[in-house]
């Protein structure tokens, strides 16, 4: 894309800034948001500039969900969505899900259906105080979607996915805190600022590589039947340490007590035995 209706790209000191951009919709989710957010963030993690991402909002709410009234889901016809049609909430939650950059999610006023099932795929979920989430599917009649079913009970347990899908009831971030849907609250007007602050912090300490595979092997490694696997891949990891030209610069660093400037690119420098590479 070209350029955007629905959201804003910025990128400052490493750290690329996403907002939705309908405020007087209060963010109701659209196809067009959907496709244009997983564009955004195809575009920042494909820059080897880019440490990390704040996902956030430009209103008062984050997202009131999927905007019905506007007829975006409406396909015209009584046979349903086109063959490899994909929901929308899920474009954008499965995006994430494959990023090699960590993503922040800077969440305030209303996270609701969509708006919040698209940011559970995120490594960090800060919360204002006057937050409200819902899973309210069942409320609307409809399945969650944005595959909370998988993210949700990863999260926050079994029983607490089963009271917040089943019930569809509105919640507050106390509540959200304490579950561990979010990792901290903080005042509306410092949410976002606090997110990028989080990000610069990640930009400027460390290795983007190492990152990189982190956030994978917690999102592909950590449902596996047994830790076999992981060993495994964590050995090929560790046997490769003398050669690692990041591990070298990280033990440097740290000795001569400067800050670190890893030489590795995520586009050139994962290993190339990694399990979900091409998948």
């Amino acid at each position: 894309m070209d350029s955007y209706a629905e959201v804003s790209y910025e990128v400052t000191a490493r750290v690329a800034t996403v907002l939705l951009d309908r405020p007087r919709a209060r963010n109701g989710y659209t196809v067009r948001m959907a496709d244009e957010l997983a564009d955004a963030l195809e575009r920042a993690d494909r820059d080897d500039d880019v440490r990390a991402v704040v996902l956030g909002t430009t209103g008062t709410d984050f997202s009131v969900g999927a905007d019905l009234a506007s007829g975006g889901f409406d396909f015209g016809t009584g046979d349903g969505p086109p063959p490899g049609w994909q929901e929308p909430a899920g474009r954008v939650s499965r995006r994430i899900f494959t990023m090699a950059t960590p993503v922040i999610a800077a969440l305030r006023g209303a996270s609701v259906g969509a708006g919040i099932t698209i940011t559970l795929s995120c490594d960090y979920r800060l919360a204002s105080t006057d937050s409200k989430f819902g899973f309210v599917f069942t409320r609307r009649g409809i399945a969650p979607e944005g595959g909370a079913a998988w993210y949700l009970p990863r999260l926050v347990g079994m029983g607490t996915a089963f009271d917040w899908l089943l019930s569809g009831r509105v919640f507050g971030p106390d509540e959200a805190l304490r579950a561990g849907l979010v990792h901290r609250v903080v005042p509306p007007d410092e949410v976002l600022a606090q997110a990028q602050q989080l990000a610069a912090e990640l930009a400027a300490h460390t290795a983007p590589v190492a990152v990189a595979l982190t956030r994978q092997m917690l999102h592909r490694m950590a449902a596996a039947p047994t830790p076999y696997e992981v060993h495994e891949l964590d050995s090929k990891l560790v046997g490769d340490l003398p050669a690692n030209a990041d591990a070298v610069e990280g033990v440097r660093s740290f000795l001569e007590k400067r800050p670190p400037e890893f030489p590795g690119r995520v586009g050139t420098d994962l290993p190339s035995y990694l399990p979900w590479v091409n998948t």
